[in-house]
Order: structure tokens, then sequence, then C-alpha cells
């Protein structure tokens, strides 16, 4: 995995963590509150969270 790492540029592995969040967007939303599970990992403003944490 190293190897893979040095052959890429700095520039390409910021392109790729700046587009991690944007991949949320085409996540399917989910329309049945009963649905929702309450440990699922959200970001919300940046910040890394459970959506226990959030009720």
């Amino acid at each position: 995995m190293s190897h893979f790492l040095k052959k890429m540029s700095r520039r390409a592995i910021v392109q790729a963590l700046i587009a991690l969040p944007a991949l949320s967007l085409f996540r399917p939303a989910a329309a049945d509150p009963d649905e929702i599970d309450p440990d699922e990992i959200i970001e919300v403003n940046g910040w890394i969270l459970r959506r226990s944490d959030l009720a």
C-alpha cells in the first residue's frame, strides 16, 4: 500500500479526501424514520458523529 501512496501526488490525495463528503450526496436518504440506525456515523459541519449523539 505504501508503494501505491508513494506514486500518488499529494494533490491527488488531497483531491480524493475532499471528494469523500460529496459521496454522501449520492446515498439514498432514509424515508421511514423507523429505518434510521441510531449508531449510523454521519458528518455534520466537519464533525464526525453518531446519529444517536444528535438526539
